[in-house]
């Protein structure tokens, strides 16, 4: 998900809960069990963003491409947008679950405590519903303690938060970092030119920030210092460029999971043979993700990413339609689903029946203990 924050949808979004009033629900969604040939794998997205008014838009979508449920990564906080989303996402039936989102920002003012503060509403977050937490990439980038200084992803004032997690079984999500090309030079010559000069505040050169190394450095020492604390390392472990470095990662931490989130583009490029034998060697351990966000209008769509323009509806085939190619078929050299992110072409891996489930639905399911809410599971 794009932004220190949780980008423009939800804040919209969020604008417009009060409106939502009863809430109780006319938000509109079809709330049924998916209609998908049960020939095809069962699919659980486990990386989409969307605010309250736009859960129907999302259910719809999830018919329309095959989706029996998708996992919100922008469920907000107590008092900050968390009931609403979790009562859009309860009448949906299942279809729809949330992550909340610790508010970093209240770190600027609170310091310390405010972490203290956030860990002990941990249990009321579980009690309402959430099913993890979500730490946008602000954490290392952007959120700053009173002093002014960046709370560094691995900072040890945040370990509070991190341990009652793992202590009461919320599973937790985290972004760190940005595709490598955001390090380099907005030039022709960096393979991010289209996204970066669309977003030009997206490039990070020059600026006062860690280097992407000691970002996924830091991350790396999270995930170690918290081995009861699930982690899933979104954007393919937040390292795509890199899959050995994911392997290791994974090999080295067994409470480590990626998802694989706006990064079929990246990950495409990569030797099909080589992602097989990640797969192959760690099939528990990958979730299946687009980083699609939704908002009201029918177009107000992010496809892993965002472009000039508001995305079409052929924009909307493509990206489904390739990334199921790119899972499911041995095809080679076509459009990979977000073209904004590079101008390269990708090869399918041609899973298996049983590395499609798990990595399209078992995973997830296990992952954040979806098997009594899932449409299936009723």
């Amino acid at each position: 998900m794009r932004a220190f924050g949780q980008w423009r949808v939800w804040q919209r979004a969020l604008a417009s809960v009060a409106v939502l009033g009863a809430l109780g629900l006319s938000v509109g969604c079809s709330c049924r069990t998916p209609s998908v040939a049960r020939s095809s794998p069962r699919k659980v997205d486990a990386h989409v963003h969307a605010g309250p008014a736009a859960v129907p838009h999302l259910v719809r979508l999830m018919d329309a491409h095959g989706l029996d449920v998708a996992v919100n990564l922008s469920g907000g906080w107590l008092g900050a947008g968390l009931d609403e989303s979790l009562a859009a996402a309860a009448a949906t039936r299942g279809r729809v679950v949330v992550l909340a989102n610790p508010p970093l920002g209240a770190l600027r003012a609170g310091g310390p405590d405010a972490v203290t503060r956030m860990a002990a509403q941990l249990a009321e977050v579980k009690e309402k519903g959430a099913k993890g937490l979500k730490f946008f990439k602000s954490l290392g980038l952007g959120a700053r303690w009173p002093d002014g200084t960046l709370v560094a992803v691995d900072d040890p004032s945040l370990d509070p938060l991190f341990e009652r997690a793992g202590a009461l079984g919320l599973p937790v999500a985290i972004h760190t970092a940005d595709p490598v090309a955001f390090w380099d030079p907005v030039t022709p010559a960096n393979e991010r030119f289209d996204e970066l000069s669309v977003h030009p505040d997206w490039s990070y050169a020059g600026k006062d920030v860690p280097s992407w190394t000691a970002l996924y450095d830091a991350f790396l020492r999270r995930v170690a210092r918290h081995p009861r604390t699930t982690f899933i390392g979104v954007h393919f472990g937040n390292a795509p460029e890199d899959p050995a470095r994911v392997e290791r990662a994974l090999d080295a931490y067994p409470n480590l999971f990626v998802d694989t989130a706006a990064r079929v583009p990246e990950l495409g490029r990569h030797a099909p043979t080589l992602l097989r034998a990640l797969l192959v060697k760690h099939p528990d351990r990958v979730l299946f993700g687009t980083d699609l966000g939704v908002g009201v209008e029918e177009f107000d769509l992010m496809l892993g990413s965002t472009g000039a323009e508001r995305p079409t509806a052929a924009d909307v085939e493509r990206f489904f339609g390739a990334t199921w190619r790119y899972f499911e078929t041995t095809d080679v050299d076509f459009e990979h689903p977000t073209p904004i992110q590079g101008r390269w072409r990708i090869s399918g891996l041609g899973l298996g029946r049983e590395l499609l489930d798990r990595l399209y639905a078992a995973n997830a399911v296990r992952v954040f203990a979806l098997e009594r809410t899932a449409p299936w599971g009723r």
